[in-house]
């Protein structure tokens, strides 16, 4: 009797061979991905609108707190969202149709910096015929035109992404509407002893969600105007629109800045007077981004994300290969929403590890390392 009691408490993925339970995991993660991919327009809008309620959350708690009724405190935190977002995208569409505008005369200087250079390197090493010069000059051309093209068609959204924008608001309403009862329901899940600890979970997830969406788009305002002013001194035209630009893409972490500031890279290369004006960018570009990983984030944002930078970056390309750009944007907040639920499960903690900066920050380039690494070498120095 006691050796049946013993079989019955064993697992059944247990009872299997190494290689088959191996077999098992990797079956496993193949079939979320392909349902990842397969549900992706239905599941990353409700994904992205889960952020944009842990955002909304303080403010709608804050009205509700101050006895507004929890619809009339959830419409107000919508139509504040929605005035500023609509207001940014106004500004952004005015100083686009300037820039559209000037893209002929863009073209036409690009093409003519070309030959320009062509006739430079010609000089230099006598050489008469660059055939490359051809293929760069209609590879440029076609590129205006594209850009032209695409920033047109992007304010001319098909009716699947306005429907999937449009439904945004009214998935952040349900969700903020029906939070206590999600929370609810959650608990139920799990046995009574183990409630406290949920409940803690429920808490922190909300805390780092919040803490991160808040702390991205004071980064991200904070980067624009900078961006925006610095674009402004060095010379580049349309430096409010290109630095606004820029500012946006970096709420992909590590890659948006790169992708942000190679537009007004290209931009100051193949339209600007000089080769100077493109160095200046990259000198911008050097500066504003060490700014923003050892200054600006990590003091808006904080520690709550505690995500090192490899998970980051594995995580970005896999969310990015599974849902394009919003995977990108949402993967980092959820990641580190998996490493507070891990954090309060035993058997996860090697995973808590894996996922967090423990175990690197002694190799960090960080401002208390740097302060060490000076300290030590003015100790040698005195010695």
């Amino acid at each position: 009797m006691d050796t049946n009691n013993k079989k019955r408490e064993i697992p059944l993925i247990s009872r299997f061979p190494s290689a088959q339970r191996f077999s098992f995991f990797l079956l496993a993660i193949i079939l979320v991905f392909f349902i990842l991919i397969q549900a992706r327009l239905f599941l990353y809008p409700i994904a992205v609108a889960i952020l944009f309620t842990y955002f909304l959350y303080p403010v709608a708690n804050w009205l509700e707190k101050h006895k507004i009724p929890r619809i009339i405190a959830i419409l107000i935190s919508l139509i504040l969202l929605l005035g500023i977002i609509g207001a940014a995208g106004l500004f952004i569409y005015r100083k686009i149709g300037g820039f559209l505008a000037d893209l002929p005369e863009f073209r036409s200087k690009a093409l003519n910096n070309i030959d320009i250079l062509e006739l430079q390197i010609g000089q230099l090493f006598g050489i008469q015929d660059l055939s490359i010069a051809t293929i760069l000059k209609e590879r440029v051309a076609g590129l205006f035109d594209v850009g032209s093209d695409f920033l047109n068609k992007a304010f001319t959204a098909t009716t699947g992404t306005i429907f999937r924008l449009g439904i945004l608001p009214v998935f952040i309403f349900l969700f903020l509407y029906f939070r206590t009862k999600i929370a609810y329901f959650i608990l139920k899940l799990v046995s009574a002893d183990k409630q406290m600890v949920t409940l803690k979970v429920l808490r922190e997830v909300s805390k780092v969600a919040s803490r991160y969406m808040g702390g991205m788009i004071t980064v991200v305002v904070v980067l624009c105007i900078v961006n925006s002013s610095v674009l402004y001194l060095i010379g580049i035209k349309y430096a409010i629109i290109l630095g606004v630009i820029a500012g946006i893409w970096s709420f992909i972490p590590y890659f948006g800045t790169i992708i942000g500031y190679s537009i007004p890279f290209v931009f100051a290369l193949l339209t600007g007077d000089s080769p100077n004006m493109a160095l200046k960018v990259l000198l911008v570009y050097a500066i504003v981004h060490f700014c923003e990983n050892n200054i600006l984030t990590p003091n808006i944002v904080g520690s709550y994300v505690n995500l090192n930078v490899f998970v980051i970056i594995l995580g970005m390309i896999s969310a990015g290969m599974v849902w394009g750009l919003p995977g990108m944007f949402v993967i980092v907040p959820f990641l580190a929403m998996v490493r507070v639920m891990c954090e309060h499960v035993e058997s996860l903690h090697a995973y808590v590890y894996l996922l967090g900066t423990k175990g690197v920050r002694k190799h960090a380039l960080t401002a208390e390392n740097i302060n060490k690494f000076i300290q030590r070498i003015r100790t040698r120095r005195t010695r």
